[in-house]
Order: C-alpha cells, then sequence, then structure tokens
C-alpha cells in the first residue's frame, strides 16, 4: 500500500483535520492490510495501535461467557478504532473485529498520544470523536431493544454503505447474524424479503444494494441521528 495521501485522505476524521496537523501525524501513519474477519484486539488486550480505515468497516463486539456474540459499534472510514488510547489508557473489554475487508492505517499508541498532548487540534476532533462514539454506543443499545430485527438489518447495511461507499460488499448472512446478536434464521428471512422487494440480492456471500431509497424506508431514526451526529463532526 501506498504512503498517505497528503491532499485527500480517505479517512473522514483524518481529512477533518487541518492540513499541517495531517501532515505532521502522516509521519507516524503506516499503511496496513485489514483483511475481513482479522481480529485488532480481543477484549482485556492492550492497544498498542490506533487504527483509522480507509475503505474497511472495523465492529466492537461484546462476546458472552456462552459465546454468543452483540455488536456494540461501527467503525468505518469517518472515525478510528483505539478510543481507550485517546483516553489515556490502553484496556477494552470488547473485541474488535474487522468485517469489510480493505486497508486503512495505524498508528502506534505512544505517537498518538505524542500527538494528542500537543492540546492541537487532533485532541479537540478527537473529543468531539468520542461524543459522537458515545451516542452511537448508546443509540445502537436503545436500537437493539426497540426496533425489530427489520429495521435494524436496514440501519445495519445503511451504517456500512456509507462508510464504504459501495453498493456491494462481502459478509455472509452467519456473521451479520452474530453481529446482530441474533439467529442466522432470522437474518435469513429478513435478507430474502429484502430481496423480494427488489431492495437487494445477494448471492455466495456477496449484498448488493439495488435501492437505497427503499432500504431507507425500512430502517429506523437510528440510523438517521447517527448519521447526523458524525456529519455534524465532521462537516
Amino acid at each position: 500500500m501506498s504512503s498517505p495521501n497528503l491532499s485527500k485522505p480517505i479517512n473522514r476524521l483524518l481529512a477533518a483535520l487541518p492540513r499541517e496537523d495531517y501532515q505532521r501525524l502522516c509521519l507516524y501513519l503506516e499503511p496496513v492490510e485489514l483483511p475481513q474477519h482479522k481480529i485488532l484486539y480481543h477484549a482485556g488486550e492492550n492497544y498498542d495501535y490506533a487504527y483509522f480505515p480507509s475503505h474497511s468497516i472495523v465492529s466492537t463486539v461484546a462476546i458472552m461467557e456462552d459465546g454468543s456474540t452483540t455488536e456494540i459499534g461501527v467503525i468505518g472510514n469517518e472515525g478510528m478504532v483505539g478510543l481507550p488510547i485517546v483516553l489515556d489508557t490502553s484496556y477494552t473489554n470488547s473485541t474488535a473485529i474487522v468485517q469489510v475487508g480493505n486497508g486503512g492505517y495505524r498508528i502506534s499508541a505512544q505517537e498518538l498520544q505524542n500527538e494528542i498532548n500537543r492540546q492541537g487540534a487532533l485532541k479537540r476532533l478527537l473529543m468531539r470523536y468520542i461524543q459522537a462514539r458515545i451516542i452511537q454506543l448508546g443509540q445502537t443499545a436503545a436500537c437493539n431493544r426497540h426496533h425489530n430485527l427489520e429495521q435494524r438489518f436496514a440501519r445495519w447495511l445503511l451504517t456500512v454503505r456509507d462508510n464504504i461507499q459501495k453498493d456491494e460488499f462481502q459478509l455472509t448472512q452467519e456473521f451479520i447474524s452474530q453481529m446482530l446478536g441474533v439467529r442466522r434464521t432470522g437474518v435469513t428471512e429478513v435478507a430474502h424479503k429484502f430481496q423480494k422487494a427488489g431492495i437487494i440480492h445477494y448471492k455466495r456471500g456477496l449484498i448488493h444494494i439495488d435501492d437505497r431509497e427503499k432500504l431507507e424506508a425500512r430502517t429506523c431514526e437510528c440510523y438517521w441521528l447517527i448519521a447526523k451526529e458524525f456529519s455534524r463532526l465532521l462537516d
């Protein structure tokens, strides 16, 4: 992979930095491959690096004692994986898994903390990003409690689409069911319903969004609230 693009970074969080701050950060950014299903951190491990996805999607997942999983956060090119570093700790109780593979950049925890300690634009931006992530986490918890699987599935597909800027991506129904914390049969039923309605089509682990407007009509207010918050942060 090439070095960071100084003129136009794909990661929207990096793009929101003033040019001078971004150029200085580029001295420490390292290009990395982020293949699908790669685990960046296990629960209980220290964060040695922070990651800025380009066209990748990373899920933070809570894993129960019985092995069941539920997604508690989604990070794409609007953000960064590694918030404990920003909060001056390197410990987390969640697992970070790449759900849509591609690439991005990473920076060591020490170098990122050094830049944050400058008390400049990077720190102010990351503090606002933390606020947006808190809203995302809280709204996701509310969504899982109050909205049906069809609405949650639509929200999830739209979130992935927004962060990779592509209508087609590789995801199995098994993996989606794990992220949503539901049975695979439930995801299969909703996916079949969406396909019959001409909203999506899927084959061999590939999902293609055919009609975004119809998909938006099936989602809940949680998608719009979270999207609005990140737009406010980044724009």
